[in-house]
């Protein structure tokens, strides 16, 4: 044997124990033998694992998807939360505006000109004023009714009433005002509604 076999023997056994101690304590099913008959076995591993893998990529963009939609969600519930928040206390309120409106409504047409009442009259319509101006910066609006058809989404009607000029299904009285919040209904405006007359 030359030195120049002996040389590359040497490199191959010493490469052999380096392979032989970093396999230490690995299982022999993770080892490759070197066996040429086992190259159909590891495709049909490899092919396993691939088929896996993209199984595992599918679970991972439905597991994504799934994820933003819940997020959306909780997004819109969260804006609704923040619109709606005032629901329950605007409803209560609305009481409040009926009974100034009621206020401005009972006093008579000559004790507006009073001069002992002018400050309290003043007083009643700056409040409804200012009660309005708040209603409008927190989405609360007034629905319309007055001459308008039925609509069962906003009006409740309470009673019909005969009547010869307006059309059948039109509300001619409004008992109390009815009101929106953002694009919610707060409360229906409680309607008469016309009917032919008998």
């Amino acid at each position: 044997m030359s030195n120049s076999e002996n040389t590359i023997d040497n490199g191959q056994d010493k490469i052999g124990e380096e392979v032989a101690r970093e396999l230490e304590g690995v299982p022999e099913t993770f080892c490759d033998s070197g066996d040429d008959g086992a190259d159909g076995d590891a495709s049909a591993r490899i092919a396993a694992m691939e088929a896996e893998l993209e199984e595992l990529k599918q679970q991972v963009l439905y597991a994504r998807a799934e994820t933003q939609n819940v997020r959306r969600r909780l997004e819109k519930d969260i804006a609704d939360a923040r619109a709606y928040a005032a629901t329950g206390f605007a409803r209560d309120i609305l009481s409040v505006s009926d009974n100034l409106a009621r206020a401005l409504d009972a006093i008579p047409a000559d004790l507006r000109g009073d001069e002992k009442l002018a400050g309290i009259i003043a007083g009643i319509e700056a409040t409804q004023r200012e009660l309005d101006k708040v209603f409008g910066q927190h989405g609360i609006s007034r629905i319309a009714a007055m001459g308008l058809p039925l609509d069962p989404n906003q009006h409740q009607a309470m009673i019909e009433v005969p009547h010869a000029e307006a059309e059948p299904g039109t509300v001619v009285s409004e008992m109390q005002s009815g009101y929106m919040i953002k694009d919610r209904l707060l409360r229906p405006a409680l309607v008469a509604v016309a009917k032919k007359p008998e």
